[in-house]
């Protein structure tokens, strides 16, 4: 033990060691959670049979399958087409146009004029296509017909024409719409040879009005495409059973999901490396902020590592036990113990943290028969039952409760057991349930024993004085507490005044209270040796005026000695022992000082100080202040609201000027603050009384 306490004092400046330190938690960690991230895989071949059941260990699109189906669906999808409504409009135009060419060809000829002439005549009008889609005898009989025949031919045409047009035509049923025009123009009043020139004429007009649309098209396939589900290999799914034939299609999803021995990755490893850092970020950031008073950082750092690597390595050593398939020893594991040990030796904010980062890691090792890389269940679990631990142990901080926060995780552990059960509407019998409670038990109260027994280990290897630590100290049953009460008890309730008093100030400036209170207790206790040669414990005769001011002094300037070899002999925390030895600095006993002036003439000053050292810190800075106003307020013979501040403000100028404080940091403000909170004490005690008419006429009858 003492060892380490040499190791952790020489490495406590080391500049970089916060990092140095994370660095390998974070690589403990790593390797910790190292196994429970590696991919379990196969080494199965195409075309065999498998030996096992094996279930997709991820959520995964295949996508291979997944575009596969929508191009079906694409494929599936009929062109589109659009009807054109204007293609109407333009063969009855057309229509009428040629009637309208035969009627100009008529008016321009004379009667003379040959069918030759006139037929020569039209074909220069016309277009080629057109005019040689019908026949020269059909085209004489159009030019041929009377001007009322031809009328009745063109309306018929282009009624025609429109109606059939006015429906979709596509290529295919081209043909039929030809014949139904055909048959519209049947039965018109003209002679037959005038309405076989119109049938082939309203032939020639109808053509398809439907065309390929290729952006609908498009579209539409798209859509088709787009309500194609993506094609999921899940979670936990079967993908191949026992004793099935490993066909390409299983093969590709093994390889997919990465069970293939040849398929390689260390993508999940990048992930857990990421994953690890970021999860103990939060915690070297309360670090780099956090500033202890008594100790340097790296200390307590230390201890944090220490009680996170042990809790860490006792949660990876139970979850091997997962290897004989009891995959629920996650309910075992005495996680609070990590939280507890925190919340004593920290504060309850970094217990809470830390033991998040417990319940992440846990879900994380305990995910054996779990698909998957976290165990949620394990989680919530650890989770809650870190939290219990916490939580209880808010400001009762005594080893006896530490008992009871144990038993009190036992119940909350047994409790989110049953809880876990019901949602996961497992179906386990009364034996399975009761075998859970057996081990929520154990764990809570296997974590109050672990904390217990380690707890001293690490105050007393790191040297880190806890509050608990401090509460036990502050119990008058101590049996210095005890001897200071039976052999000085002037000593006593003077130092249960400077306890009041210094707690009081160090809470006003944001110091150790506690610490302070505690240390108040103890810091005269070097007094017990000669109680008689100190004023608060003498009845009668005082010893002094019997002696010489150089012998008085020494043995008043001896209880400090006296004292820190008291608690040194005991084993007290340093920061006890380090305030009674501070807590008169290098003050000038005044009183045998000016004694030995007047019997002497000549006496150096030096001969009649303490021999310190000044008070280090705060604490020790405000009980050497409350130590001697105590005192001095004492011997006033008539207290008051004034004379009490003109004492306390006197005695913190005396300290200054004498450079009392030059080696702790506490501050002018800090000084203003303290003397307030001594001055509302002290007028608390010393305050005025009623004088009672009895008390009155008891006093008249003795005068």
């Amino acid at each position: 033990m003492k060892r380490i306490g040499s190791a952790v004092k020489n490495m406590k400046h080391a500049r970089f060691l916060p990092y140095t330190m994370f660095g390998l938690l974070a690589l403990l960690t790593f390797v910790l959670l190292y196994h429970h991230v590696k991919p379990e895989q196969y080494n199965i071949q195409l075309f065999e049979i498998s030996k096992e059941t094996i279930r997709s260990p991820i959520t995964i699109e295949d996508e291979e399958k997944t575009e596969k189906m929508r191009r079906e669906a694409a494929d599936r999808v009929a062109d589109v087409y659009t009807l054109k409504k204007e293609y109407a409009e333009n063969r009855v135009d057309l229509i009428s146009s040629i009637f309208n060419t035969i009627s100009e060809v008529q008016e321009e000829t004379e009667t003379s004029t040959t069918h030759l002439e006139k037929l020569q005549k039209l074909k220069e009008k016309l277009p080629s296509d057109l005019y040689t889609h019908l026949s020269e005898t059909q085209w004489n009989s159009l030019l041929t017909a009377e001007p009322s025949n031809l009328q009745l031919a063109k309306e018929a045409t282009v009624t025609a024409v429109n109606t059939i047009m006015s429906e979709r035509i596509t290529s295919k049923d081209l043909d039929y719409a030809k014949m139904r025009v055909g048959n519209e123009l049947k039965y018109v009043i003209v002679n037959n040879k005038l309405k076989d020139a119109v049938v082939q004429l309203a032939r020639y007009a109808i053509i398809p009005n439907v065309i390929y649309d290729k952006a609908a098209t498009e579209e539409k396939r798209r859509q088709a495409m787009d309500e194609v589900k993506p094609v999921k290999i899940l979670q936990g799914q079967i993908i191949v059973e026992e004793g099935q034939f490993i066909t390409n299609e299983i093969y590709k999803q093994l390889k997919l999901v990465g069970l293939l021995e040849s398929e390689k990755t260390i993508q999940p490893f990048i992930g857990l490396g990421i994953f690890v850092i970021l999860l103990l970020t939060p915690i070297l950031y309360y670090f780099w902020r956090f500033k202890p008073e008594n100790h340097h950082r790296n200390v307590y750092l230390f201890v944090y590592v220490t009680i996170f690597t042990i809790t860490l390595i006792m949660m990876k050593l139970i979850s091997l036990l997962q290897e004989i398939d009891l995959t629920d020893v996650a309910y075992v594991v005495p996680v609070a113990v990590g939280t507890i040990l925190i919340r004593i030796l920290f504060n309850e904010q970094l217990a809470v943290v830390t033991n998040i980062v417990y319940a992440i890691c846990g879900s994380i090792m305990f995910n054996e028969g779990i698909t998957g890389t976290f165990n949620y269940s394990a989680g919530v679990y650890l989770l809650a039952s870190g939290l219990a631990g916490a939580v209880f142990l808010n400001k009762q901080l005594q080893k006896a409760k530490v008992l009871q926060a144990g038993l009190f995780v036992s119940l909350v552990n047994t409790v989110m057991i049953i809880a876990i059960v019901f949602m996961n509407n497992g179906h386990y019998s009364l034996i399975e349930i009761g075998i859970f409670v057996m081990m929520a038990i154990i764990s809570g109260i296997f974590s109050s024993v672990l904390t217990i027994g380690l707890l001293p280990f690490l105050e007393a290897g790191f040297g880190i004085l806890s509050s608990m630590k401090l509460i036990e100290l502050s119990n008058p049953n101590h049996p210095l507490l005890r001897k200071i009460l039976t052999e000085s008890p002037g000593t006593y309730h003077h130092s249960l005044m400077v306890a009041n008093l210094s707690e009081g100030a160090c809470e006003a400036i944001g110091a150790n209270g506690l610490l302070a209170r505690v240390a108040a207790y103890y810091h005269d206790i070097g007094k017990t040796k000669r109680p008689r040669y100190f004023i608060e414990n003498q009845i009668g005769d005082n010893p002094h005026d019997h002696l010489s001011p150089q012998l008085s002094k020494n043995i008043i300037i001896a209880h400090v000695a006296d004292g820190v070899a008291m608690l040194k002999k005991h084993k007290m925390p340093k920061e006890i022992i380090d305030i009674a030895e501070q807590h008169h600095g290098t003050t000038l006993l005044k009183y045998f000082y000016h004694k030995a002036k007047q019997q002497s003439g000549y006496v150096s000053e030096e001969e009649f100080r303490y021999p310190g050292p000044k008070p280090q810190t705060k604490e020790a800075a405000i009980i050497s202040i409350a130590d001697s106003v105590e005192a001095a307020v004492r011997s006033l013979s008539n207290p008051s609201q004034e004379k009490i501040e003109k004492v306390v403000r006197g005695i913190i100028a005396d300290r200054l000027q004498d450079n009392q404080f030059n080696e702790c940091n506490i501050t002018l403000k800090e000084l203003e603050l303290v003397a307030q909170s001594l001055c509302e004490t002290l007028n608390g005690v010393f305050h005025s009384r009623i004088e009672y008419p009895e008390i009155r006429k008891e006093k008249v009858k003795q005068a």
